[in-house]
């Protein structure tokens, strides 16, 4: 299962149609969200943009395709992150990208701190449990290994792009009454 598999060959295209499914979702639900990237949390994508994140992504779709462990970690974080833009997307698109992003700076900045980190402190364990416990309880399948290491890369990539956001926020709000 860890052994590259050949261009071209029948598990080749399973794994890029895997792939390209569920980094598509991510990209459809980004889009949903944020058509102009304004809430975009990952500042590399952000700065890449539409045109040269297909790009990228293609690429790495494509190079991917070859590592089924790879394939699958990438693909079960992608599902993971496009279910969680699937989650509020409508809201953001009905309030428009600058009215959500001013709406949820204005509550988180109404929440203490503490609270506010805890929470999502329990959502990313959470989440990175149960990747913990599929990864212990199928290391002896790379299937399942892979799927575990999915969980845990996407309840890391939410706490440090939530966190990355969060110290935004405050940065810009001390900046700005610094200012005054």
């Amino acid at each position: 299962m860890d052994d590259p598999v050949a261009f071209g060959s029948q598990r080749y295209w399973m794994l890029l149609a895997l792939l390209v499914f569920a980094r598509g979702a991510d990209f459809l639900s980004t889009w949903i969200a944020t058509p102009n990237l304004v809430l975009e949390g990952n500042p590399l994508a952000k700065k890449l943009g539409w045109k040269w994140g297909l790009i990228v992504n293609v690429v790495l779709v494509v190079a991917l395709a070859g590592l089924p462990l790879a394939a699958i970690v990438v693909s079960t974080a992608s599902v993971l992150v496009a279910a969680r833009n699937f989650q509020s997307a409508w809201l953001m698109r009905t309030l428009g990208e600058y009215a959500y992003r001013d709406w949820y700076v204005a509550r988180v900045q109404e929440t203490r701190l503490s609270v506010y980190l805890f929470c999502l402190f329990g959502q990313t364990v959470l989440t990175a449990g149960v990747g913990v416990a599929v990864i212990y309880f199928g290391r002896f399948r790379l299937v399942l290994l892979a799927i575990g290491m999915g969980i845990l890369a996407y309840a890391v990539a939410v706490a440090f792009y939530t966190l990355l956001a969060v110290w935004r926020m405050r940065r810009a709000v001390n900046y700005t009454s610094t200012d005054i």
